[in-house]
């Protein structure tokens, strides 16, 4: 099982290449802390990950990744919130100035909303429970798709997915009050696996264009 030593290789390369070139970057954020601007709410699919695909360096975004990008809506009480302790905290601790939901083509979570079969363990899923998100955006893209059939129903959805996030956001208090005061933005993308390309969500239309 060779999997981890290429990822203990893969260190070995860091440490003599990107490290040494970023050191003093490295040694300001152990010292200063981080104070990331952007919170990238983004897939946790081995294909996307945004930092390779926004080019960024260390410090500059905070990344929550979770089962086809989702966030849950504002619900205060029991239970363990590991996607909106992550919100918390970004907006409350760190103070980021930007918080983008990224999508992307091919999302299996997206697809197995569609199917709408048993997506996890056999019995209760944690799986089911969490892409049950966007049952409702789900259900207005099968509509959709019935009434015109040329629709892709998969990337619909998974900008539904991205539409029905950036709503549940505004349903944190600070959220809401940090966007009306104009100190916090909200944005949408979309990535295309194949083509390598990223649309962004018009805030107006609420549709996606390629960057």
């Amino acid at each position: 099982m060779p999997e981890f030593g290429a990822l203990i290789d893969g260190y070995y390369r860091f440490r003599a290449g990107n490290y040494t070139a970023q050191k003093r970057r490295y040694d300001n954020l152990d010292h200063d802390g981080q104070h990331p601007p952007v919170m990238v709410i983004g897939c946790c699919d081995s294909r996307v990950d945004p930092a390779t695909i926004f080019d960024t360096v260390p410090g500059q975004m905070f990344v929550l990744r979770n089962v086809a990008n989702l966030v849950p809506p504002y619900q205060p009480g029991q239970g363990l919130h590991g996607a909106s302790a992550a919100i918390e905290f970004a907006v409350v601790d760190l103070e980021v100035r930007h918080i983008v939901v990224m999508g992307h083509g091919k999302c299996g979570g997206i697809t197995a909303a569609l199917k709408n079969e048993d997506r996890g363990a056999p019995g209760p899923s944690f799986i089911d429970d969490w892409i049950r998100i966007i049952d409702e955006g789900r259900d207005r893209v099968i509509e959709r798709c019935k009434a015109d059939p040329s629709i892709d129903a998969q990337r619909a959805l998974e900008h539904e997915a991205i539409r029905i996030s950036i709503r549940n956001l505004r349903t944190f208090p600070y959220v809401a009050e940090h966007e009306a005061d104009g100190t916090l933005k909200l944005h949408g993308c979309w990535f295309a696996i194949s083509e390598g390309e990223l649309h962004v969500m018009d805030n107006e239309t609420e549709e996606f264009h390629p960057a």
